[in-house]
């Protein structure tokens, strides 16, 4: 009878240990559903882009490369300016920028039409940047592929126009709207400001075309739809029509509208 109560009282005592475990190994539902939350929270950040990151799939996107160069520089025959546009494209070359250039006293195909060199250097470059001097607005080449620069696309974020050596009264009337960069002041901070422009029309690339995979994955249209919707959205991304970005800010906003009135 003795032994018999001993055998009792030890398996109530075992089985009394095996609960105490168990209710401390679980975890209260308010610390579980605390760590899921930020574990996604965790997952979401690391998501997230760094500056450098965004540059880096910009320059290696499949949108970038659709296109010979990154940019076109236009400039006069004259000796001076063609040293400064050699020095504005060396900048922009250089790594870690890496951008891919057109100069046409230097990658012009020998025996080939001027007017078929350039327009097709200009069409398959991103952004089109001009060197407007003296010479520039005295040479009808450099007027011929403004206007065509213009014709492609009025009022576009895609025209880069540099100032050097000008007078504001001299400066052409067709670009009256744009945003210029004056090189007289600082020609390093106006390459500098060039280089990130170039960056941010990249990314901003890569960022529409993000968006139209998005819009065309959830459209419920016919294919006709879709197809037409595809195709305006393309051309809306590789020719923005919206006016040109600051480029030298609000002081300078001001002055060229005292000058235009």
């Amino acid at each position: 009878m003795h032994g018999w109560f001993q055998k009792l009282f030890k398996s109530r005592k075992t089985s009394s240990m095996e609960n105490e475990k168990d209710i401390a190994g679980e975890k209260p539902a308010t610390a579980i559903s605390i760590e899921s939350e930020s574990s996604s929270s965790a997952s979401s950040e690391g998501t997230a882009l760094t500056k450098p990151q965004r540059l880096k799939v910009a320059l290696s996107s499949e949108l970038r490369w659709k296109r010979k160069y990154d940019v076109f520089v236009c400039h006069s025959s004259a000796q001076r300016d063609i040293e400064e546009a050699t020095r504005l494209v060396l900048f922009l070359e250089t790594v870690p920028r890496s951008l891919r250039c057109f100069l046409w006293h230097r990658d012009s195909c020998p025996g080939g039409a001027i007017s078929t060199e350039f327009c097709k250097a200009m069409e398959n470059s991103h952004i089109r940047v001009l060197l407007i001097t003296p010479s520039f607005v005295q040479d009808g080449w450099c007027s011929y592929m403004m206007h065509q620069a213009l014709a492609e696309g009025p009022m576009s974020n895609r025209m880069i126009p540099l100032l050097q050596g000008l007078a504001h009264s001299q400066y052409p009337q067709e670009l009256r709207f744009y945003y210029y960069i004056d090189l007289s002041r600082n020609p390093d901070y106006g390459f500098s400001v060039v280089n990130k422009t170039v960056q941010r029309y990249l990314e901003k690339l890569i960022e529409n075309e993000r968006k139209l995979s998005c819009s065309l994955g959830g459209s419920s249209n016919g294919s006709d739809g879709r197809d037409r919707m595809q195709e305006s959205n393309v051309m809306s991304v590789h020719n923005p029509v919206e006016t040109s970005t600051p480029l030298e800010g609000i002081q300078q906003r001001d002055e060229s509208i005292r000058h235009l009135l």
